[in-house]
């Protein structure tokens, strides 16, 4: 299925299983140069504190994410939208998904690593609101390529002045 145009695409955003391990390998080896393989996947989400989501459109994965729960912060491991579906709003709902996990009073960020030469994936975190604030030299096993850390903090909901009103009227 190839969509066409700039569109937003809803998606459902729901915890992955088994069964969707053979699309969301066709997204990682579509969206990446050193793609993980089935056992760096299984591997990973074996892990306690592993969880892995898929982004759903018409019961099809359109996107996946694996990130690890630490006590103070998400820290996202993999990352990937299909190809043929991005520019259309599934990666910002995959980050807003895990921006909306996240508290002032337990876990209050995000981290990830970019790959310096992913200039696509650096300048879209940093339109959902990530600042770079690390590089790490000689960081993937596969190459001698630095990546950037970045990172996410949680952010107090704005209070509109109808929002306080109503709070002071409610009591």
């Amino acid at each position: 299925m190839i969509l066409s145009g700039l569109q937003d695409l809803p998606v459902h955003i729901r915890w992955m299983i088994r069964r969707d391990m053979t699309e969301v390998l066709q997204i990682e080896r579509a969206s990446f140069e050193f793609p993980w393989g089935e056992d760096d996947f299984i591997q990973c989400l074996r892990q306690r504190n592993c969880i892995g989501m898929v982004a759903e459109h018409d019961e099809r994965i359109v996107g996946f994410m694996i990130y690890q729960l630490h006590r103070t912060r998400l820290h996202v491991m993999n990352f990937a939208v299909d190809p043929k579906c991005r520019r259309m709003n599934i990666g910002s709902q995959m980050i807003a998904k895990l921006a909306s996990k996240l508290s002032p009073h337990r876990r209050s960020q995000i981290l990830l690593e970019v790959r310096e030469t992913n200039l696509d994936a650096q300048l879209f975190f940093r339109k959902e609101g990530f600042k770079a604030i690390s590089v790490l030299r000689d960081f993937y096993e596969d190459t001698t390529e630095d990546a950037y850390l970045m990172q996410y903090r949680f952010q107090q909901p704005v209070e509109t002045e109808t929002g306080s009103q109503i709070a002071r009227l409610a009591g």
